[in-house]
């Protein structure tokens, strides 16, 4: 019986992994959705949604130590444990970068966007792919997989090295845009690490399954 219950823990931690990577990949969609859109009442949302996230990441940090303490989880069980409490704190701060987003699109609220985005979306597309693909190693156990997904944060890196030398442009051709150009790659940059963060997710993963703690690509804060 104390087996079953044990067994049932683990696929619960799982489980609220990959219902967090579900509410943030929906907490980023629409941060991005509100941006090309000016759309302020859904921003409010998505900074209003901020607080669940922030409230699943503590429960599931309680629940992976409360295995823990009473389990006494051994080898590859208790690496995946530690990796899901650093996967969820990622997940967290994947939605501050959300909520960031957010932020933006009020506060740049009075003034037209600059331009019609589309590596912004771009760049969000990719990292929620690298997300779904990354929480997918996790579950699965999948080490290759999760190497191939780091990857592809060079793809992420590019569109947003193109995205500052545009709007660099923007600003230096006409200084009223400043302000709204700024925002932009303030915007851009939190997508940048959401993308980061899933490279820290992969990591984890790598660790879970061969218990080897190493940088595949570097994130910084």
């Amino acid at each position: 019986m104390t087996r079953f219950v044990y067994i049932s823990q683990l696929r619960e931690l799982r489980d609220d992994v990959v219902a967090m990577a579900s509410m943030v990949d929906k907490a980023i969609s629409r941060s991005v959705q509100a941006l090309r859109q000016q759309d302020v009442n859904l921003a409010h949302e998505v900074i209003a949604a901020d607080h669940l996230i922030n409230s699943h990441r503590w429960r599931t940090e309680e629940r992976a130590l409360l295995v823990i303490a009473t389990q006494a989880p051994m080898a590859s069980d208790l690496r995946v444990i530690a990796a899901v409490i650093s996967i969820v704190t990622d997940l967290e701060r994947m939605a501050d970068h959300a909520a960031g987003i957010a932020k933006i699109v009020i506060e740049t609220s009075n003034e037209p966007l600059l331009k019609p985005l589309v590596d912004i979306p771009r760049m969000a597309d990719l990292a929620r792919q690298m997300l779904a693909d990354g929480i997918s190693a996790f579950i699965e156990g999948d080490e290759a997989r999760a190497r191939e997904v780091v990857k592809k944060d060079d793809e992420v890196d590019i569109l947003y090295d193109q995205i500052f030398r545009e709007l660099l442009t923007y600003m230096m051709a006409d200084t009223s845009t400043i302000n709204r150009a700024t925002r932009l790659l303030w915007a851009a940059h939190n997508v940048e690490r959401i993308a980061d963060r899933t490279t820290n997710i992969c990591e984890r993963v790598v660790f879970a399954v061969t218990g080897s703690l190493a940088e595949i690509a570097v994130a910084t804060d």
